[in-house]
């Protein structure tokens, strides 16, 4: 859900901000990128070197660098998808209240037009005057997200309301708050990518030349969009970065057979996206070919049919498959989409340009069970894996709308 957010947080001047090392560290976790903003008091609190290596960018503690470099609030606030300030003392609560501006925190905080988070973090008794509630108040009402302070011991001594919430809370709080909305939340989905490899021996393989970007692309996709995924990858180079996504690795068309028919019960999607092999040796051999006769016969066998067995199996979910095709493309993918009991066909010319196995980029045509036909035009694998996830976000509603 957090990655490759953009998360800006601004430390004020407080004990608490020795939490937010922790915090960072967990952002850095979920995917997110992260900058640093520190006041002039909260620099007492913790190191500028600590939350550097950390975030792995430069700490930002004034309007101009040591190179006399101006640090560009408008831009900072413009990068960040999402802007937390913890912990958010009852100064820096009363500046941002009243419109004062005296650090680049606070000329940052006045820039942004990203989702604002804040951790106040006080004495019980400052918590609860009427001054800071007020404040507090205000925060609201222009919008920003409180995320309420914890009780417990505070650094007065005293127990009680106040401590800035703990960073594993803070990034729960903001991670259910991102989901609400989310289209796809919660919905469960099975998708496979990549290649089959098919041992001829120890050594040597029958396989293709997919890549399993596109199919990363959409795993990726649906898990941004909410959804709770578990990937089957063949043996793929491909690096799956949302680390939400369940990755089963497998290697052969049977491995991914069985890994598939193992989490196909009660998904509410599964996509089979997956270049399998048609064939695999019926022999095997157990030890490395010697390169002795000048032409040796493979015998090939059919492997499991995976798309097939799915549709037949079919209950509840929303089987989408693919078909990659050399020549009539929209009659063969009908075909493909009938016999296979499909709820949705992606379909697309290995012979146009730019398309298919180990480009960055695709174009596809999409043919629902009613025969409606979508072309998506070339673009970037991951344009496209957007675009297939809200057809069928809409293929779902629609779905729904006729239950009801």
């Amino acid at each position: 859900m957090l990655q490759y957010k953009k998360i800006l947080i601004g430390i004020s001047g407080g004990i608490a901000a020795y939490k937010c090392a922790q915090l960072v560290r967990l952002f850095i976790k979920e995917g997110a990128e992260v900058k640093v903003i520190l006041t002039p008091a909260a620099s007492q609190f913790i190191t500028t070197q600590t939350l550097s290596v950390l975030s792995k960018n430069e700490v930002i503690t004034d309007f101009f660098d040591n190179n006399h470099n101006w640090n560009n609030h408008v831009k900072l606030a413009e990068w960040a998808d999402l802007m937390l300030i913890a912990p958010l003392t009852a100064n820096t609560l009363a500046k941002m209240a009243n419109g004062q501006c005296d650090n680049v925190l606070l000329a940052t905080y006045f820039s942004a037009h990203s989702k604002i988070f804040v951790a106040p973090a006080m004495d019980f008794e400052m918590y609860q005057h009427p001054t800071v509630l007020s404040n507090l108040q205000t925060l609201k009402s222009n919008n920003n997200i409180i995320i309420p302070a914890e009780t417990g011991e505070l650094a007065s001594g005293l127990i009680g309301e106040g401590r800035m919430a703990e960073p594993e809370n803070i990034l729960n709080f903001i991670k259910q708050y991102l989901s609400l909305g989310l289209p796809l939340l919660n919905k469960t989905v099975l998708i496979n990518a990549g290649p089959t490899y098919e041992a001829i021996d120890p050594v040597r393989f029958i396989g293709n030349r997919s890549s399993g970007k596109m199919g990363i692309a959409i795993a990726e996709c649906l898990a941004e969009q909410g959804a709770i995924v578990t990937l089957v990858l063949g043996p793929s180079s491909q690096i799956v970065k949302n680390k939400s996504i369940k990755v089963i690795h497998v290697e052969s068309t049977q491995d991914m057979f069985e890994a598939c028919l193992e989490n196909y019960e009660n998904k509410d999607i599964v996509i089979c996206s997956a270049a399998v092999a048609d064939y695999k040796l019926s022999n095997p051999s157990s030890s490395k070919l010697k390169k002795k006769e000048t032409i040796i016969t493979l015998e090939l066998t059919k492997t499991k049919d995976i798309l097939q067995t799915l549709g037949e199996k079919k209950q509840k979910q929303f089987l989408v498959g693919f078909a990659l095709e050399t020549e009539n493309l929209t009659e063969n993918a009908k075909d493909k989409l009938v016999r296979k009991n499909l709820d949705l066909i992606v379909a697309n010319d290995a012979k146009a340009e730019g398309v298919g196995f180990g480009h960055d980029t695709n174009a596809v045509t999409l043919i629902d069970k009613h025969n409606n036909i979508t072309n998506l035009e070339l673009k970037n694998k991951s344009e496209i894996a957007k675009e297939l996830v809200a057809y069928i976000y809409d293929c779902l509603n629609k779905k729904n709308d006729q239950i009801k």
